[in-house]
């Protein structure tokens, strides 16, 4: 079976990464198509095009999204993370971020294997406020934070399928109940409620703020993890920089209803001081390649990956690339 594979190098090192990652999903023998996709900061710098309507059609067919990363130094913070990332998770339904962390944090007593389960498509980045008299001494900023029950619903319920698949069986609610009274009660009586229905999963709750100290004095603690779309992003950087750095932290925002395309990309940013040297680590996008497969149902192709990439390799971004193909095919 062939996969249609829509691949957005996007900026900095996207490109140089991606490239290594699919060179190790055809040498793990699955048969993928590749589609690329130019879009990101040169292109908007180019022609002013971020992500038109024509091109998400464009996007719909396909099996899945590699991404590689956005974000350019000459382009306003926000104007292609929000109009490309972000429109694609929105408008593709992408409703689940999930990012899986494996390894020994510095000083830890136990290796750790936890998953967060991020809501991906609510909270503060729906993009909700505005401001008013800018640039003023008395200028006002405002920026709300979306939280629906049917949203809230479908990932906590996506995070205790989850966990009940694997062998710990334990969900812990990440929230700030104590201050955000609002959402954090609509989280905490959803996640009461839907734990109900999964009595062979433990639960437990952690204020954000613990959950910081946790993941670096005792991340062996978690199994999955569920939490809210900008405490999800915060906490899973923490999990990147615990569990060997950021350039090993892989990433999927999934549709599980499987209406569109799922996208999976690497944690890291496009560090555009490194782009086009050969000396970025694509190990993060050839992992986020693997969440891809499994996602795809290639789950053998998607363990051979993982396995391959837990011996550490050093060298040049094609040197790492071309030592992880050659375990895979071996």
């Amino acid at each position: 079976m062939t996969h249609n594979i829509a691949v957005i190098g996007g900026d900095g090192i996207g490109p140089d990464v991606t490239t290594e990652a699919i060179k190790v999903i055809r040498a793990a023998g699955v048969d993928i198509a590749t589609t690329e996709f130019d879009l990101g900061g040169d292109r908007y710098l180019r022609d002013g095009e971020i992500l038109s309507d024509e091109m998400l059609d464009a996007l719909r067919p396909f099996d899945s999204i590699l991404l590689g990363a956005v974000g350019h130094p000459d382009v306003k913070p926000g104007v292609i993370e929000r109009g490309l990332l972000l429109k694609m998770r929105f408008d593709l339904d992408l409703y689940i971020n999930q990012r899986p962390f494996l390894g020994t944090a510095p000083g830890g007593a136990a290796p750790h294997d936890f998953i967060v389960i991020r809501e991906n498509t609510e909270g503060p980045y729906v993009g909700e406020g505005g401001a008013l008299r800018v640039g003023t001494p008395h200028e006002v900023a405002t920026q709300g934070s979306v939280n629906t029950r049917f949203g809230v619903e479908r990932c906590i319920r996506y995070a205790f399928e989850l966990a009940v698949t694997r062998e710990r069986k334990h969900v812990t609610l990440v929230h700030k109940t104590n201050v955000l009274s609002f959402a954090g009660d609509l989280w905490q009586r959803t996640f009461d409620e839907v734990a109900a229905e999964y009595p062979q999963v433990a639960t437990a709750y952690n204020h954000v703020d613990a959950a910081c100290i946790y993941f670096v004095q005792d991340p062996h603690r978690y199994d999955v993890i569920v939490t809210d779309n900008l405490f999800g992003d915060i906490l899973t950087d923490l999990g990147g920089a615990v569990s060997g750095g950021i350039g090993l932290a892989s990433s999927a925002n999934l549709n599980p209803a499987r209406t569109g395309p799922s996208m999976f990309e690497p944690v890291h940013g496009s560090a555009p001081d490194i782009a086009g040297q050969n000396k970025a680590n694509p190990t993060a996008a050839i992992l986020s390649a693997a969440l891809m497969l499994d996602f795809l149902d290639e789950g053998a192709a998607a363990d051979r990956i993982r396995a391959a990439c837990a011996q550490p390799v050093t060298g040049s971004t094609t040197d790492v690339g071309d030592a992880i193909a050659a375990r895979v095919g071996n």
